[in-house]
């Protein structure tokens, strides 16, 4: 029954979910759905029942589509948003803790220092610094938190 109704059903996503490639996404859905749907008791109205299956699964998409773009939007507000400038008094925190940041970063010990650069500077995945450097990849997850702790220690003044 699914196969002969397959192109009502589809029209009738595309109405619910507002594009026809997304009907058939959930029309794939709703194949799956009733692979699994039992026959115990009776469904009575087949056809009935595939239609309320089909409107129920668009209806999910769509609200699972709009909490997602409502997650989207309120985490591209919090990253993007302004952000009011800091007073003097901050900017002169804010500079010298970011002078400790960088001398503790000038005076890494080697290969920590190289290490650090490539992994997180120069983007390279641990996988790759590994093997530039020829080194296990244990090597060097160890030396990217030592150099994190060690920068984190100068920003907190430490």
């Amino acid at each position: 029954m699914l196969i002969a109704e397959r192109p009502m059903l589809v029209r009738r996503l595309a109405r619910i979910v507002g594009s026809e490639p997304v009907a058939e996404d959930v029309a794939q859905s709703l194949y799956l759905r009733v692979q699994r749907v039992e026959d115990d008791p009776p469904i009575n109205n087949k056809r009935s029942f595939l239609f309320r299956l089909a409107s129920n699964l668009a209806v999910d998409h769509v609200r699972a589509e709009q909490s997602r773009a409502r997650m989207q939007a309120e985490a591209q507000a919090l990253l993007w948003s302004e952000l009011a400038p800091p007073d003097p008094e901050q900017a002169a925190s804010l500079n010298i803790e970011l002078a400790r940041v960088l001398k503790a970063a000038a005076t890494l010990p080697e290969p920590t220092k190289s290490i650090f650069r490539l992994h997180r500077f120069e983007g390279l995945r641990q996988s790759e610094v590994a093997a530039h450097q020829g080194v296990s990849v244990t090597t060097v997850e160890k030396h990217v938190r030592r150099a994190l702790a060690i920068l984190r220690r100068a920003r907190d003044g430490e």
